[in-house]
């Protein structure tokens, strides 16, 4: 069986003072993700504080844009379908939830490799997802 990835409609993200640089960054096709100095972490979603040493004195690393997929699903039955989404962890070591896209949706399994893409969003916007390696 073969299912292809088709394109839908996707919502403009919300963007804060926070996480603006990490918007910036995907509409020039790079993928940013956080990293705390004081206790060397690095941890995926953007926030304020550092989850491991709870610091504020938190930077911007770009990822090289490489993982492996953790976990995958399929979804049909909901509009607009098919679409995969999956748990990727990242080269540097974070895990992201992302769709995985461009790609025949039934060979994806866990330890595939991935690279980031960017597709478009409402309001010119660029949301990363992953498509294989």
């Amino acid at each position: 069986m073969t299912t292809l990835y088709q394109d839908r409609p996707l919502a403009a993200p919300i963007i804060d003072a926070a996480t603006a640089p990490f918007w910036r960054a995907a509409a020039e096709g790079s993928l940013l993700i956080k990293h705390c100095p004081a206790c060397g972490q690095t941890h995926w979603y953007p926030r304020s504080l550092c989850p491991y040493c709870m610091s504020d004195a938190l930077e911007w690393q770009p990822a090289c844009g490489l993982g492996t997929i953790y976990s995958v699903s399929v979804t049909r039955a909901a509009n607009p379908a098919p679409y995969a989404i999956a748990y990727v962890r990242l080269d540097e070591g974070v895990t992201m939830l992302s769709n995985i896209v461009d790609c025949d949706l039934d060979t994806l399994r866990i330890g595939d490799r991935v690279k980031v893409c960017f597709k478009a969003a409402e309001g010119g916007h660029a949301i990363p997802m992953f498509t294989p390696a």
